[in-house]
This record gives C-alpha cells, sequence and structure tokens, in this order.
C-alpha cells in the first residue's frame, strides 16, 4: 500500500524536527541562559520541635493547634509540686550549712582571744619568773652570810622552780590554741564547700523547677499539637513544633546544569502554586555543597556494571524578601516556581 504524498511530507517533517530538536538539545548550552527556573522547589521552615526536660504530668496546655505565638509564650505545665519540694530541701541544706559556717567562725573568733589570753599567761608567768628569780639569788646570798634561814631559801628555789613550770605549762597551752586555730581554719573551708554545694544544688533545683514551664524557644505558629491535659510526658519526648512562618524560605533543586551562572544575591520571582497571579520577591542565600544523592542513606555505587548517567540535582536556598502582604500567606510544604535571573552578577 503506498502512502499518499501529503502523508509523506507529514512524516518527513515529523522526522526533521525531531532531529534538529535533538541536535539543538545536544548543542544547547542550558546553563547559559539568562534566567533559570524549576518546579522542583517548595516552601520551607526551621521549625523548632519543643520537648520536656523533666517529666511529669501535664497540668495546662494554654495553647491551640495553628495558633500564633511569641518567643517566651508559655505552651504548657508539668505539675511542679515534686520539684517545689526539692527546692525547699536543696534550701534547707543551704541554711544549714551557712549555720555550720557562722558557728564554725564564732569558734574561730573565741580562738583568737583564746590565743591572746594565753599569750598574756606567758607574759604573766615570765614576769613572775624574774621576780621569782631574783628573791632566790636574794636569799641565797642571805642564807651564806647566816642572815636568812635554809627553809626561806629553799622555799624562793622552789618558787621559782613552779613559777618556770607553770610557764612552760602555759606556752604548751598557747602553743596548743594556735594549733586549734588551723583546725577551725580547715573546718571553715569545709563548711565554705559544703555551701558551695548547697548552693550549687539549690540551683539545679531550681533550674529543673523551670522546666516545668514549657515556652516557645521562637516567634511562630503551634503545629503538630500532641500534648492534652492530664498526658504523662518523658524527658525529651516531642510535644508540639513552633513554625516561624516569617522565616520561610524556598528550598529549589535545580539541575545540575542549570547552576553555571547561580550565584548568592541574584534576585529571584517565586511564583506559588496556591496563589495564582502572585509573584514574590527573593534573593538566591546559599548553594548547596553536594548534590542530594550525596547525603543518602543507600549511595548509588556506579563503578561496577552498566553506567547510565543521570543528572543530578542540587538544592538552591532562597530567601523571601521582607515586607511582602502576601508572603504571611505562605505555609511549610506549599509548591513554588522560582525563577533566578542569571543576569544580576552576585
Amino acid at each position: 500500500m503506498t502512502l499518499p504524498k501529503s502523508a509523506k511530507w507529514a512524516i518527513g517533517a515529523v522526522f526533521v524536527a525531531v532531529a534538529l530538536g535533538g541536535s539543538w538539545a545536544y548543542a544547547h548550552d542550558e546553563g547559559g541562559a539568562s534566567a533559570q527556573s524549576t518546579d522542583d522547589a517548595y516552601i520551607q521552615s526551621d521549625y523548632s520541635t519543643v520537648a520536656p526536660k523533666v517529666a511529669g504530668l501535664i497540668e495546662r496546655v494554654p495553647v491551640e493547634d495553628n495558633q500564633h505565638v511569641r518567643r517566651g509564650q508559655l505552651l504548657a505545665v508539668i505539675d511542679d509540686r515534686d520539684f517545689r519540694v526539692a527546692v525547699a530541701a536543696a534550701q534547707a541544706e543551704l541554711d544549714s550549712a551557712r549555720s555550720n559556717r557562722r558557728s564554725i567562725r564564732a569558734a574561730l573568733d573565741r580562738q583568737f582571744s583564746l590565743i591572746a589570753q594565753a599569750a598574756a599567761l606567758v607574759d604573766a608567768d615570765s614576769a613572775a619568773i624574774a621576780l621569782s628569780s631574783a628573791n632566790a639569788r636574794r636569799y641565797r646570798a642571805l642564807a651564806s652570810d647566816g642572815s636568812a634561814s635554809v627553809q626561806e631559801e629553799q622555799e624562793s628555789a622552789s618558787r621559782l622552780d613552779a613559777d618556770m613550770a607553770a610557764r612552760r605549762r602555759d606556752v604548751a597551752a598557747h602553743a596548743a590554741s594556735g594549733q586549734e586555730t588551723e583546725v577551725l581554719n580547715a573546718q571553715l573551708a569545709g563548711a565554705n564547700a559544703a555551701i558551695a554545694r548547697a548552693e550549687a544544688a539549690l540551683d539545679a533545683a531550681r533550674l529543673r523547677l523551670s522546666y516545668t514551664r514549657i515556652v516557645a524557644p521562637v516567634d511562630g505558629v503551634v503545629g503538630r499539637r500532641s500534648v492534652r491535659v492530664g498526658n504523662f510526658v518523658d524527658v525529651g519526648k516531642p510535644l508540639l513544633a513552633v513554625v516561624p512562618l516569617d522565616k520561610a524560605y524556598v528550598e529549589a533543586h535545580f539541575r545540575e546544569t542549570q547552576m553555571r551562572k547561580i550565584r548568592p544575591g541574584q534576585p529571584v520571582t517565586v511564583k506559588v502554586d496556591m496563589l495564582p497571579g502572585v509573584a514574590l520577591k527573593a534573593h538566591v542565600e546559599s548553594l548547596a555543597p553536594a548534590s542530594g544523592v550525596t547525603f543518602a542513606e543507600i549511595a548509588p555505587e556506579n563503578a561496577t556494571g552498566n553506567f547510565t548517567k543521570i543528572v543530578q540535582r542540587l538544592s538552591v536556598r532562597i530567601r523571601i524578601d521582607p515586607g511582602q502582604p502576601d508572603a504571611d500567606r505562605l505555609r511549610v510544604g506549599m509548591s513554588v516556581t522560582p525563577t533566578v535571573d542569571t543576569k544580576v552578577a552576585s
């Protein structure tokens, strides 16, 4: 069966078009275009997952799903009675440690008085010895010529010996008083250390008490709220997320053949699928250091078997310019189409 002439011309035209298109695609430098666009792009945000630092029973949840919250705003309250008891016990330990230090300081002050008293006794003993020594010499001289009795000479010598013994006793007591001061100083150092430990324990108890009030880490919108009054929560269990929509950005995945002229700082026009006719202004913030497959759990192994070249995609972070009313309508996960103006140098 012979095809009509018109059909032959049509088939020939198709083959020519395919050949020309293939030649253009082969020779075309995609990366040299003045604008680069992709529909593989979505709204993202670095949201914060809120989790408790202490375990306990949820007593109050003063926020609702999708509610706007400010940084520091109360999100949930854990029953704090056990933690208040711990704070009171730590405060009592601190008060006891401080009382013990005051007692040691008073004893130390008293010991200084005892040292002064012992020193005075030694001085008095020295004066008594000086008098006893003079009397002993005098009675010894008198006894030698018969002016004094032997008994008086012996009594004066005995008195001198007694006074010297008393001084040795008081010198020893004075030394012991000084050593006791060292003991009290050591006790005072221990009391100071005990106070430091008690203060640290009190600070830790107060800190754990503060953890019973869970607050928003950033400004944003509450999402994925699973916490309810009466729930028992464990440390680190996610309760909700706070999404800072005012810091939303576009994560776009461009083919590697498009990346040659894309630079940080270049202007971008972002069209949002949900907002027909709206074009948001933005700019390229940063380029990913590697393609997505680089960080895959199971990376492809191209060194074995047959190889098929696949064009890779790299992530480009695009920051929405502030002050645009329609930007408030963006939500994480929305599909967008960004177009980068590569004519503008970075």
